[in-house]
């Protein structure tokens, strides 16, 4: 019998693998589900395939332009933003939902599906680094299966299969190093979004890109590792490996290092997370270790990338503060992508927002969304800042009455 899944996230990078899975599988997989934002004409495109049972979007508009494009009848079954997301993700027939909508966005509905009693496979990272303590407390609470989609997550998970977790020494998360793993950090100050987009190993969306660019990415993961696998961050390892064929590592007391190797394509982690605990057999290119040849790794340098070493201080220091790195990284990925900030301004800005806001640990769900909420506004009034000094640099007149306090620290 088919496995129905609801997929959060459906028009996005990963959402639109996962579809590709599932057509690859018809027999395997039935789609009930679909949550998007405003990409109306993919999901239409989806909506047809499929035929789910519910269709989330962003907002009103979006809604109102898809019913018209579909047949009569489907309105009552278009709904809309938060609520709307967390519905597609307790719908009662869906056995798994695919959690793959980017950002802090994510929590709610994730978190929904697990306390409704689905298995999640998760590709959101921001879900565990925002509220990992509460929600893996609802894992357990709840007895579901909590999925890693990312590449780095589903390798450690597989690889950990080779020993107990009282064996596990550390783990070895990989990271391609981005677009400008050798580039001269002089000239990071005059990068472009463009450039920046331009992942030179994997198939992103741009948020995820930026994020990759800075290794903000990575230690995201980090901070997601530390949940899902139980340890703590001096157990986590970074280690930079530009041709992405050893997605992750665990090394084992006895010295073992077990690695899971293979092409850098999604579709595999999510095949594995979708089938768990079997394997499918994927229509993909092989892995060919004689064309990949040498296979290289080393030390990611945290004065070039500051991202990194602020997310293992947060991880470190836990509470609220991992919700507020990621809502500031959130604030200021956009910010670069609009042109109001420069590449390394993108790590200031978290930094700034990190350094103002003051630890206290995440008693419940609404304790996080607050630190969210206020953090990024405070990430606004930074990139504000950075953004009115740019003016001034260009020669441009800025208005004193709007100038925020502390610009001359920037």
């Amino acid at each position: 019998m088919a496995k129905k899944i609801a997929i959060l996230g459906s028009t996005g990078s990963i959402g639109r693998n996962v579809i590709d899975v599932v057509r690859k599988f018809p027999g395997r997989f039935q789609v009930v589900g679909l949550a998007a934002g405003r990409n109306i004409s993919v999901l239409r495109d989806q909506i047809d395939a499929f035929h789910p049972q519910l269709v989330s979007v962003a907002e009103e508009n979006a809604a109102r332009e898809l019913i018209q494009m579909l047949p009569s009848g489907w309105a009552e079954r278009i709904v809309i933003g938060r609520q709307g997301n967390e519905q597609v993700a307790t719908l009662p027939d869906a056995e798994m939902v695919v959690s793959a909508i980017v950002g802090a966005a994510g929590l709610t509905p994730t978190l929904a599906a697990i306390q409704a009693g689905k298995d999640v496979a998760l590709a959101n990272k921001e879900t565990l680094v925002m509220a990992g303590d509460l929600v893996m407390q609802e894992v357990r609470r709840h007895n579901v299966q909590l999925l890693p989609v990312d590449s780095e997550h589903s390798a450690i998970a597989q690889a950990l299969s080779a020993g107990n977790q009282n064996e596990v020494r550390k783990i070895i998360l990989t990271a391609s190093g981005g677009p400008f793993r050798s580039m001269p950090e002089a000239d990071f100050w005059t990068v472009t979004p463009e450039q920046a987009l331009d992942h030179p190993n994997w198939d992103m969306g741009k948020k995820i890109s930026i994020d990759s660019a800075t290794l903000m990415n990575k230690g995201l993961e980090v901070i997601e590792a530390k949940w899902l696998f139980d340890l703590e961050a001096e157990n986590i390892e970074v280690v930079i490996h530009p041709q992405s064929i050893v997605h992750s590592m665990v090394e084992f007391i006895d010295g073992s290092v077990v690695a899971q190797m293979g092409i850098p394509d999604m579709r595999i982690p999510i095949a594995y997370a979708l089938s768990h605990p079997e394997r499918l057999r994927c229509d993909l290119p092989r892995l060919n270790l004689i064309k990949s040849g040498d296979l290289s790794f080393y030390s990611p340098d945290f004065k070039r990338f500051p991202a990194l070493r602020l997310a293992y201080q947060v991880c470190k220091r836990g509470g609220i503060l991992p919700a507020v790195l990621n809502a500031a990284n959130e604030i200021a990925v956009e910010s670069f992508l609009g042109g109001r900030i420069r590449f390394p301004e993108i790590a200031l800005v978290v930094s700034e927002t990190v350094n103002r806001t003051q630890a206290k640990p995440t008693t419940d769900v609404a304790t996080v969304m607050d630190a969210d909420l206020a953090a990024r506004m405070l990430a606004e009034s930074v990139v504000e800042a950075l953004h009115l000094k740019k003016k001034q640099r260009l020669g441009e007149e800025v208005d004193p009455s709007v100038t925020p306090a502390g610009l001359d620290s920037y």
